[in-house]
């Protein structure tokens, strides 16, 4: 297909529209960490090829905003080197409110330089920026249901400055950007892997992946495997971070790192631990009860909790009992191969944080 003129200026597209993609790094840029992943794939089963996490200085990443190009770069090559991998192409993603998507509907049977000017037009309507100041990308879904005679067109759009900061901290790092793709397109794609770990069949089935990051908390549903809402509020591990620092009198980075290795006193589960994982629970409500509140006609079936916070201990029994639905630990990885450079211990507490990663690096088999 044809981009769209002076908008996409590199070779690739969001969501992996257009050309197959081939033998790319999944390279997921959080506001505490930069996620690598390489996967292969041989038959029907994936091989972890590589994979790393590495750390990032606070307020280099705000509000899915890149403010430090250069330090996201050194960060990628730091994960790149000590992950092993020989890869020189990856995919990234970009989230939150500097992106939009939006599903217009137009004639069937437009050739690609007809809907891309149609696009052109189309796109002015829902794009609160100048047309300027963004990239955006469309792909046909399908007939639409009310007239045959038209389709249904997926346009995707965000801020050029976020999708240039993520191929510039790349290039940095000597990785050229092969696919710039959406976060809650990230999550439908590595959701199949996901879904296959259910004991029935998704099909007709409403599920909750909800990811529980430092700062954010984002309500993904998915119904038959794709994304029909998105939601973001904030809440995330950052809290639990600042209620040690709070609690025992350490600095920001004493009580991330006595958080992730252990060694608080012994209150610390009934004190701190306790309450926030109670407050956690109410936060999965409160976005849950937002999504039913507007489909009140589609019962959640089951949840799926991914993002850092997974990690704690019994945080899915209590989801489970709260709710009153199945409740999942997200991990991808499961029945996957590891190479003998991937650590299984570190990917096993990594694995529900690994979601968006997962699925950049699953666009190395797009058809």
């Amino acid at each position: 297909m044809n981009w769209l003129k002076n908008k996409l200026n590199f070779d690739f597209s969001f969501g992996g529209f257009g050309k197959k993609t081939t033998a790319v790094l999944g390279i997921d840029i959080t506001t505490t960490v930069v996620k690598l992943l390489e996967l292969s794939k041989h038959g029907d089963h994936y091989k972890v090829e590589s994979y790393m996490v590495a750390p990032l200085p606070r307020d280099a990443v705000v509000d899915k905003h890149i403010t430090n190009v250069e330090v996201i770069g050194d960060a990628i090559k730091k994960a790149l080197q000590r992950s092993g991998t020989k890869l020189k192409q990856a995919a990234v993603a970009v989230g939150g409110s500097s992106v939009i998507t939006k599903l217009i509907v137009l004639p069937d049977g437009l050739t690609d330089d007809e809907m891309a000017e149609q696009i052109m037009i189309e796109a002015e309507q829902y794009i609160p920026y100048s047309i300027d100041e963004v990239n955006f990308d469309f792909e046909v879904q399908d007939k639409n249901e009310i007239d045959s005679s038209r389709v249904n067109v997926l346009l995707a759009a965000s801020r050029k400055e976020n999708v240039d900061d993520r191929v510039a901290a790349l290039a940095i790092a000597g990785l050229k950007a092969k696919v710039v793709d959406i976060e809650t397109f990230a999550i439908e794609n590595a959701f199949v892997l996901l879904a296959n770990q259910l004991p029935y069949s998704i099909e007709n089935k409403t599920i909750v992946v909800i990811e529980i990051g430092a700062n954010l908390t984002t309500l993904h549903v998915l119904y038959n495997s794709r994304a029909i809402y998105t939601r973001e509020q904030n809440f995330g591990g950052k809290q639990l971070t600042e209620d040690i620092q709070r609690t025992y009198g350490l600095t920001y980075e004493e009580a991330g790192v006595s958080k992730k290795l252990g060694g608080l006193p012994d209150n610390y589960e009934s004190d701190v631990l306790e309450p926030f994982k109670r407050n956690m629970v109410q936060q999965i409500q409160r976005a849950i009860q937002f999504f039913v509140a507007s489909n009140a006609s589609r019962p959640i079936d089951c949840v799926i909790i991914a993002g850092g916070c997974a990690s704690i201990a019994g945080v899915d029994q209590l989801v489970s009992q709260s709710l009153g639905v199945p409740t999942y630990i997200a991990n991808p990885f499961v029945n996957m191969e590891l190479s003998s450079r991937v650590n299984p211990k570190s990917l096993g507490k990594d694995a529900p944080a690994m979601l968006i990663a997962c699925g950049l690096a699953l666009r190395s088999f797009d058809e």
